[in-house]
């Protein structure tokens, strides 16, 4: 393995994502540092609305079931209870992290036998059979029964009052919805819900659903079963039976979340966790681990050398990460293996220093490799105490299935699009199975310093993951900087084609492509290299939040009691 040229770094920071210096990146926006809590969300009034929750003593998991909800009102492109949720937590009283994976199954009668007898040779990419149950409010259940303090009725609260009463639309969820007016025309329950006034709102226009105030008000009142039983659930199946569905009602009663380890690796003396199969989430661990083989440090932030060496090691992981990766309950999934350091050093040899590879193997899964992706949201909470939730939600593609259940108020996920058909695959679609997840939370620690982080959009996720744990531990970022870093994107699985946003300089980039690799310059701030959020506790008592400026978030907060009631 030929050794990269060494860089001088340009600067050092003394904490790894808390000192500031004359040389720090220059950010649309200052960290935000509280001793109280903070949430992080792509729309300011579901972070407020989480907010809302801590300052009446609810706690980080409260918080984000708060902010969750909300913003499945406020970012239905996106996400919303008719998709999948995984979240990774940090108890602070016990040092202890764990995960919950709320990613729902295929339906009984959903087979690829069954699919061929209607002439379906591939996953469909809408309508109701790419639709698995949805998992997100049997996680919300699972994450308050647990680790929560307050009761769902008063959780969901805001987002109740926001579905009845009205909220004004963002600017960046306004332009999402306007790219999916033509599906959502396309059947009179979605029209209704979505298109109140015969077209997408507009930015600032006030957005009502008082079907999904319903909605919610069933789990308010019933926990899960408000969702998987009664009238939603009703309503699900009816738009099932509408269009020839499989689900039945046993496929919805009987599904239930797992609590899980989140898998971890180790990089230059930071813990990096994510949630293990069926999610992407290994092969940012599996990056991390051929990145530490090279001192990007040196190099440089936005060096060719840098920036060469994570593509590769993209390219790498990913291509093992599709060979093997599906839901670890019908195979085995060689985890240890994948995330072994040796196995990291004899593939970091196949790096060539001078050419880009623009063939990777193993590479399978094409009917999978193609899918797009990337309607997501991420949101992270810290609370006074210092427990932290990472949490994703996600309808997968832009309003997911384009199937609305009848006065629901919300739309089904199309999660299932990410099955394949082909047999003796991990991810071969079957009965009551969970698909291959591109959502995936995240987490890192090292000494005193907890992060909890996330950066949705398809494929991109495991990529922007491992760059931003690059930024905060090789180039001394603090979390809102390393957010807002420029950042590349492959989302194809093999050629040597590779996203650049225009931040990233353009030497570096000339450089990159006299060894081979098709950049594509993406302009600043814009969904294509998706949009993330932070939270960070230093050990001493002070929590710090990010969001950043490619989306419309914020991270907001919680206030001390200085009114008396």
């Amino acid at each position: 393995m030929k050794l990269l040229s060494h860089i001088p770094l340009a600067f050092v920071l003394a904490s790894a994502a808390t000192s500031f210096s004359e040389d720090r990146v220059v950010t649309g926006r200052s960290v935000v540092a509280t001793e109280l809590g903070i949430v992080a969300a792509s729309q300011p009034l579901a972070a407020r609305a989480g907010v809302q929750v801590l300052e009446r003593g609810g706690n980080a998991i409260d918080a984000a079931i708060a902010a969750n909800a909300t913003i499945g009102l406020m970012e239905p492109t996106g996400n919303g209870i008719g998709g999948d949720l995984f979240a990774i937590v940090y108890l602070a009283e016990t040092n202890q992290v764990v995960g919950l994976n709320s990613s729902g199954w295929a339906p009984a009668g959903l087979t690829v036998e069954h699919l061929a007898t209607q002439g379906i040779e591939a996953m469909p990419r809408r309508g109701i059979h790419a639709v698995t149950v949805p998992g997100v409010v049997a996680g919300w259940d699972a994450l308050a029964r647990k680790h929560g303090s307050l009761p769902l009725s008063e959780v969901l609260a805001p987002a109740i009052h926001y579905a009845e009463n009205g909220f004004p639309v963002s600017e960046v969820i306004s332009r999402g919805w306007g790219r999916s007016e033509e599906m959502l025309a396309s059947h009179p329950n979605s029209k209704k819900t979505y298109l109140p006034k015969g077209r997408p709102p507009k930015a600032g226009e006030i957005f009502k659903n008082p079907d999904l105030g319903a909605s919610l008000r069933l789990v308010a009142e019933h926990g899960r079963d408000g969702y998987y039983k009664g009238k939603t659930a009703d309503a699900i199946l009816a738009i099932s039976n509408e269009n020839d569905g499989t689900m039945v009602a046993t496929d919805l009663t009987e599904f239930e979340p797992e609590w899980v380890t989140p898998i971890e690796t180790s990089y230059r003396g930071w813990s990096v966790y994510e949630i293990g199969p069926n999610t992407q989430g290994i092969a940012a661990l599996m990056m991390l681990n051929l990145m530490e083989r090279y001192p990007l440090g040196e190099y440089g932030r936005h060096s060719a050398d840098a920036l060469h060496v994570m593509v590769e090691a993209k390219k790498l992981a990913y291509a093992d990460m599709l060979h093997y990766v599906g839901d670890s309950r019908f195979s085995r999934i060689p985890v240890p293996e994948m995330l072994d350091k040796g196995h990291a050093a004899e593939r970091a040899k196949r790096i060539d220093a001078d050419t880009a590879r623009c063939e990777v193997s193993p590479s399978e899964f094409r009917s999978v490799t193609d899918a797009p992706g990337g309607d997501t949201i991420y949101l992270s909470v810290i609370d006074r105490h210092g427990n932290i939730v990472s949490l994703i939600q996600s309808n997968y593609s832009g309003f997911g299935s384009g199937l609305v259940p009848p006065d629901a108020g919300f739309m089904l996920h199309n999660r299932g699009a990410l099955f394949t058909m082909e047999p003796d695959s991990p991810n071969t679609l079957e009965p009551r199975k969970r698909p291959l997840h591109t959502i995936i939370p995240a987490f890192m620690s090292k000494g005193e310093e907890r992060i909890g982080f996330g950066i949705m959009g398809g494929w991109n996720q495991s990529q922007a993951h491992a760059q931003f744990v690059s930024n905060i531990v090789d180039y001394g970022m603090n979390i809102q900087e390393a957010l807002e870093s420029g950042r590349f994107t492959k989302g194809s699985f093999d050629g040597c084609d590779v996203n650049m946003e225009e931040l990233i300089p353009e030497q570096a980039r000339a450089e990159l492509e006299a060894r081979g690799h098709e950049i594509k310059v993406i302009p600043p701030r814009t969904g294509t290299f998706g949009y993330g959020q932070a939270v960070m506790s230093n050990g001493d008592g002070v929590h710090f939040g990010a969001s950043e400026p490619r989306h419309d978030g914020a991270a907001i907060p919680e206030a001390p009691q200085v009114f008396k009631k």
